[in-house]
């Protein structure tokens, strides 16, 4: 059919597997598309969804939530915005995992300054770490006041 294409040429296009594109029918993500001989046909605009669902993925939206948004608009609420109020709901999430990410990273740098290289001796892996402490350079920093993801796993 012209103008349409297979699910390998709209997987390759995507950058996703051709079996990425049948579970997103599944799951009510994708449309059915067209079948030409049995075989699926996509429309190029369905470049777009995608595009739309790895975006919403990469902001950190379930599929659950994605699927909510492609479903349809609440009574009398455009696109942008039901768009909106997921997105209001979503980045006191985002910002609970932004202020993760920099704690994990700080006890990363922390754990590289230490010098000790012992995991075993350390004093940043204790499980009450002290309110100040002092750096193998003598200056004194502040450190977390709850104990690190680290303590755990090592």
């Amino acid at each position: 059919m012209p103008g349409t294409w297979s699910i390998g040429e709209v997987a390759t296009r995507a950058r996703l597997r051709p079996s990425t594109l049948r579970y997103y029918e599944d799951v009510g993500l994708l449309p059915p598309p067209e079948r030409v001989s049995g075989r699926r046909r996509y429309r190029p605009v369905v470049l777009r969804r995608l595009a739309l669902i790895r975006m919403c993925q990469r902001a950190g939206f379930t599929l659950a939530e994605v699927r909510r948004l492609l479903e349809g608009h609440a009574e009398g609420a455009t696109a942008s915005a039901q768009w909106h109020a997921f997105a209001t709901a979503k980045l006191p999430e985002l910002d609970a995992l932004v202020e993760e990410v920099m704690r994990l990273r700080d006890a990363v740098a922390a754990c590289m300054d230490c010098g000790c290289m012992s995991f075993a001796h350390c004093r940043l892996l204790a499980a009450e770490p002290e309110a100040e402490d002092q750096s193998p350079s003598g200056a004194t920093r502040r450190t977390s006041q709850r104990p690190s993801r680290l303590s755990g796993s090592m």
